[in-house]
């Protein structure tokens, strides 16, 4: 080691059992502590629940050469090693992977992936450090690739060998892809992009998903910085290089931002096919993809005040989740639209979703945006039959909180602002780093000359409506009602297959008020009496009408922990859902294109 170089910190991380799921980290300590302290994140940035990455950890043992040190466990994520000071400490260690999600590792004979923040242990002290990784090409297959967003320092040409992070921080925040997958590459803005599809079928149309993820890439940067000619030495975007690393599977969906990389999940029917139109679902794919991609800056590196620095051993609190997660859920659709990529009607379809999702969410009067992204830890993501009553989503009503906020700008200053001038200017002030509430209110008033203290606590810190339909309408946008799915008139969540499975019971709705619960499978519809007694086998919602015939007061057949229970149900007549429709075509355009 060079004189006044910091001492690094050095995982090794191999294929123990591919099909027992268990990887083997080695972990180098060149300058340990005489008592070192090391742990295991309980969470990972980006989503906001005490997982306890520990409990698939196994066989923690500690070596100086050949000597064994002693190790003790302090609590649930973290240990205590007794050592010589300054001398190298090995640790070695097995861990189980088989988490499918994006959030922690997996492994099998067919595809290994990895967040440090399951595998490598923090050494207490050092975390600031450099950190190195080796991927050991060692008892897998030939033909394995590697795709991260660590910087190569020596590795072959399939991309296994060391690579470096700054720090733990950095390191914890590039995931790593292995296996075998598709890969293409682009480049905008002077910035390599690199897209690895793993589990796509032989119809894969990879040259279509990697034009569109392009143009999402380069609309962004634009937003962001401005146009190659605008564009100053200190606002150029952020990141020197970026890798998409996409999961597709029989069914799934989610994704998790990084400051240069993102992992996500698809359905593999989502995915563009070679000569077939896209499903519905690739539209989904594509916001999904410009939604983590937004996030490089907004939250990776705008972030909240209380994320300056991450606590890895517990909960990290902040309100602003509204304006992190909410914000980024506006812009990915409309950055879509600017994009190219979808058209004013789609968009208008998928902005009406979100509305009538939100409508329909009782706990929208029970708590506040700030409240919801506060209670993240033990409600977003600990979510039950009665989260729908007690909470609202900090994405959804966060996404139609920046909806409303664009739209009265671009009112209040006759479209010489709008939510946009906002974002650039937060990103000027706060530095691209931490930023509070007070920031955004700062940067309100720069660009108005007014406050929006009145808006934001309404908005944020209450429980009120959001004025949608005056706002939306004043930019050229019809708001229709009309009557709503059944399961909206009756206040129910379902899941219907050959059954109708009730899942949550919305407070105040006909359904509560007739005595449903969740887990309850509705079997039929009985209505009449007597020689008019008729009764009907109810295989989808939608057809309770179709046996209940004019009668608006009907008996539902129930299953009840296998008890067969009769609920008495009145059906409300009227109960609209929304539809939005360009009205004023120059008006929409104005709002949507810049």
């Amino acid at each position: 080691m060079r004189r006044n170089e910091s001492p690094l910190v050095r995982y090794r991380i191999g294929i123990a059992n591919p099909h027992a799921h268990l990887f083997e980290v080695s972990l180098s300590i060149e300058q340990p502590q005489a008592l070192q302290r090391v742990s295991l994140p309980v969470w990972i940035p980006g989503s906001y629940m005490v997982r306890e990455f520990a409990r698939h950890l196994q066989g923690l043992q500690a070596w100086q050469g050949q000597h064994k040190c002693p190790v003790r466990q302090l609590d649930k994520c973290s240990w205590l090693i007794e050592s010589e000071p300054d001398k190298p400490l090995e640790l070695r260690y097995l861990v189980y992977a088989f988490d499918t999600s994006v959030r922690a590792a997996w492994l099998d004979s067919q595809r290994a992936f990895f967040n440090s923040t399951s595998l490598c242990l923090r050494v207490d002290g050092q975390h600031e450090h450099p950190h190195l990784l080796e991927l050991s090409a060692a008892g897998r297959p030939t033909d394995w690739q590697v795709a991260t967003g660590l910087t190569p320092l020596q590795v072959d040409r399939r991309g296994f060998g060391l690579y470096r992070a700054a720090d733990y921080d950095e390191l914890a925040d590039c995931p790593v892809e292995m296996g075998r997958f598709w890969s293409g590459t682009f480049t905008t803005a002077s910035v390599p992009h690199r897209l690895v599809v793993t589990g796509a079928s032989p119809s894969f149309d990879g040259d279509r998903l990697l034009e569109d993820t392009r143009k999402i890439c380069e609309t962004q940067i634009r937003f962001w910085h401005g146009t190659a000619s605008s564009r100053s030495g200190q606002n150029r975007p952020p990141h020197s290089s970026y890798v998409f690393l996409l999961n597709a599977t029989d069914d799934g969906y989610g994704g998790l931002e990084h400051r240069n990389s993102t992992a996500l999940i698809c359905n593999r029917r989502d995915l563009p096919r070679l000569n077939a139109k896209p499903a519905d679902g690739y539209t989904t794919l594509l916001g999904l993809i410009s939604h983590e991609y937004f996030h490089t800056w907004n939250v990776k590196r705008l972030r909240p005040a209380e994320f300056a620095r991450y606590d890895y051993g517990q909960e990290n609190y902040t309100e602003l989740l509204w304006f992190f997660e909410g914000f980024t859920s506006y812009y990915d659709d409309l950055l879509l639209y600017r994009s190219g990529l979808i058209d004013e009607v789609t968009y208008l379809r998928i902005l009406t979703k979100s509305i009538n999702q939100v409508l329909q969410t009782p706990g929208r009067a029970v708590q506040s945006l700030a409240q919801s992204s506060f209670d993240a830890w033990t409600k977003y993501y600990r979510a039950d039959e009665n989260t729908p009553n007690l909470t609202v989503s900090y994405y959804s009503k966060g996404a139609l909180l920046a909806l409303c906020l664009d739209l009265r700008l671009r009112s209040d200053s006759h479209g010489r602002h709008s939510l946009d001038d906002v974002m650039r200017l937060l990103w000027q002030r706060c530095a691209a780093g931490p930023m509070s509430e007070d920031n955004l209110q700062q940067a309100l008033q720069e660009l108005t000359g007014r406050t929006y203290a009145r808006e934001l606590a309404r908005w944020v810190h209450g429980t009120s409506d959001l004025p949608l339909k005056p706002l939306l309408q004043a930019h050229g946008v019809r708001v229709l009602e009309e009557p709503a799915p059944m399961a909206q008139r009756l206040g129910l969540r379902v899941s219907e297959n050959h059954a109708v499975q009730i899942k949550a019971v919305l407070g105040g709705g006909a359904a509560e008020q007739a005595g449903f619960a969740a887990g309850d499978e509705w079997l039929g519809v009985q209505t009449g009496s007597g020689r008019n007694l008729s009764q009907w086998r109810l295989g989808k919602l939608d057809d309770l009408m179709l046996y209940a015939g004019k009668s608006g007061r009907i008996r539902a057949l129930i299953a009840r922990d296998r008890r067969l229970l009769g609920l008495t149900l009145s059906i409300p007549r009227v109960v609209n859902a929304w539809r939005l429709t360009v009205g004023d075509t120059e008006k929409t355009k104005r709002w949507l294109q810049a």
